[in-house]
């Protein structure tokens, strides 16, 4: 039986195997365990693929958008949803509006992932639920699977949009069979 990490991890692998354009990029990526273990192994299969980065959201979400308009397909992971905040700009100015600002004709295939709520550890600046902020910016998908199943074929539907989709991740889903 997979849980939710798992599926979110094999999520990626379809996708990364079946898109010769996709990238996912973010911190920790490319480590052992990568990012909660839904980047796990990837890095092995796709070096050329997966990319950590330094820590700098509005530049990461800035550069994924750019890939995104260039017709790459981007998928960053941010991790906690309070760090997307520090790219609002490229996400609810640049991302959102771009397709609509060409008249339909340029898309902007990005996925970005963001765990939300609270977990372990977690204090009052790391335990947010902002998933209705993002619901309310048109130009944006927001998908937030509750399931194991769920979560990898939503992944697969966001990573295969043409458009921008918020993929929000309970952390506590994060073990759930």
């Amino acid at each position: 039986m997979t849980n939710y990490v798992e599926a979110i991890n094999k999520g990626h692998k379809d996708g990364l195997n079946s898109n010769l354009n996709s990238y996912i990029i973010g911190l920790g990526v490319n480590y052992e365990n990568g990012a909660d273990g839904t980047t796990k192994g990837l890095f092995a299969l796709h070096p050329e693929k997966i990319l950590d980065v330094p820590v700098s959201e509005s530049a990461i979400t800035g550069m994924c958008v750019g890939m995104a308009t260039m017709g790459l397909n981007a998928i960053v992971h941010h991790g906690r949803v309070e760090f997307a905040l520090y790219a609002m700009d490229q996400i609810l100015t640049q991302a959102a509006k771009w397709n609509y600002m060409f008249g339909g004709q340029n898309s902007v295939p990005i996925t970005i992932r963001l765990i939300l709520g609270r977990g372990w550890g977690q204090g009052p600046t790391h335990s947010q639920s902002l998933q209705a902020w993002f619901a309310h910016i048109p130009g944006l998908k927001v998908v937030m699977p509750s399931t194991a199943k769920d979560a990898k074929g939503l992944l697969l539907s966001s990573i295969f949009d043409e458009n921008p989709v918020i993929f929000m991740e309970h952390r506590w889903l994060h073990n759930q069979k």
